[in-house]
């Protein structure tokens, strides 16, 4: 039985993505790209080479359960763990690492994002097997990986790894020491850091042994795992969600970034170059998607005239007509329409909010 276990992280919501994505069915269960498949499937296909299906774990929100079955019918009801709230990825990642301990205390675990794509798929495995080589030897014990993406532009919507590019690094020269993380910076800055040559992409996903995880949460996030060790005994048994369902909410809301990467010395980074996007706007629709000859993104059922460089997407069962826009999105799905700058998009979160 392999000791190599996938957590798959599938609790947003998406709201970036409004209207589009909703809380009855967000993101990772949409087929934004007209693949055939959503990202929720296609994360799982593109880690089934380096992970057998039955060591696969979805984190996600109890009223999502059977959405995620629906499109990994792979896998058994129990291993899909179900939040009775959100709490950001350290509680959720924590909750996973339980019930891996539960059946087998020597994994070797990928942790990643449901929505995100990844168009050189064999590159992709190439490196998540690198990471996971690297912190499976015993010298490893304690490393922290997080796979980090070469830039290709100065993106303001991404955090970012700095690391030292003359580093002689380890496994091929492959994995390399992270010198710092940074948050979503300016364009300025982003621009600064492009130039560099000594930032990477933070892509969110992260290759660490459970041990060494574990010791990282003892160190640094010593509440949560007091209160996730209070039941111990319980997880992979019919009581186990009883318990989460009454200890979740005293869980602090931290992300895995602040609560462990940003403290911990044992941090590392490989830098890569896979197609990756995390797809986590309009704008970055945009860029993925087909274009025709006025740069427009259309899907659905409409007639554009004299616009360029938008999107439009209409719900299937609908029409639009879309006249004199540059640079725009007009969205329509479930009753619910979209019409706003594309340079603004950063604001539909605040916009459903009020809404």
């Amino acid at each position: 039985m392999s000791n190599r276990y996938c957590i798959i992280m599938a609790g947003g919501i998406g709201s970036r993505f409004w209207p589009l994505s909703k809380n009855n069915y967000p993101k990772q269960f949409l087929d934004i790209l007209g693949t055939g498949k959503s990202f929720i499937r296609s994360t799982f296909e593109r880690f089934l080479p380096v992970v057998p299906a039955e060591n696969f774990l979805v984190v996600t929100n109890a009223a999502y359960k059977e959405l995620v079955l629906q499109h990994l019918p792979e896998l058994s009801p129990d291993q899909v763990l179900c939040e009775p709230m959100r709490r950001n990825t350290a509680p959720c990642i924590a909750y996973a690492n339980y019930r891996i301990l539960s059946r087998c205390p020597e994994a070797s675990i990928v942790v990643t994002p449901a929505d995100h794509l990844v168009t050189n798929e064999v590159e992709f495995q190439r490196i998540i097997r690198v990471g996971m080589d690297f912190v499976e030897n015993p010298a490893h014990a304690d490393a922290l990986l997080t796979i980090g993406i070469r830039p290709s532009r100065p993106e303001t919507g991404y955090g970012y790894i700095e690391w030292n590019p003359d580093h002689a690094g380890d496994s091929a020269q492959e994995v390399k020491p992270v010198v710092n993380f940074k948050e979503k910076p300016n364009l300025a800055t982003a621009q600064q850091y492009l130039a560099s040559g000594r930032y990477l992409w933070n892509a969110g996903i992260f290759v660490w042994s459970l041990q060494g995880i574990r010791r990282a949460y003892h160190d640094y996030l010593p509440a949560m795992e007091q209160l996730f060790d209070q039941g111990r005994a319980l997880f992979g048994t019919p009581q186990e969600q009883a318990f989460i369902d009454g200890m979740f909410a005293q869980c602090e809301n931290i992300s895995i970034d602040y609560g462990v990467m940003e403290r911990s010395p044992n941090r590392y980074t490989i830098p890569a170059d896979f197609g990756w996007s995390d797809i986590g706007t309009w704008g970055s629709l945009y860029e993925h998607a087909a274009h025709d000859p006025a740069q427009n993104a259309v899907s659905g059922h409409a007639v554009v005239e004299q616009t360029t460089r938008s999107v439009v997407n209409i719900e299937p069962g609908y029409e639009a007509i879309v006249q004199g826009m540059d640079h725009c999105l007009v969205a329509l799905r479930d009753h619910s329409l979209l019409v706003c700058r594309l340079d603004d998009e950063q604001d539909i979160k605040h916009w459903v909010e009020r809404l």
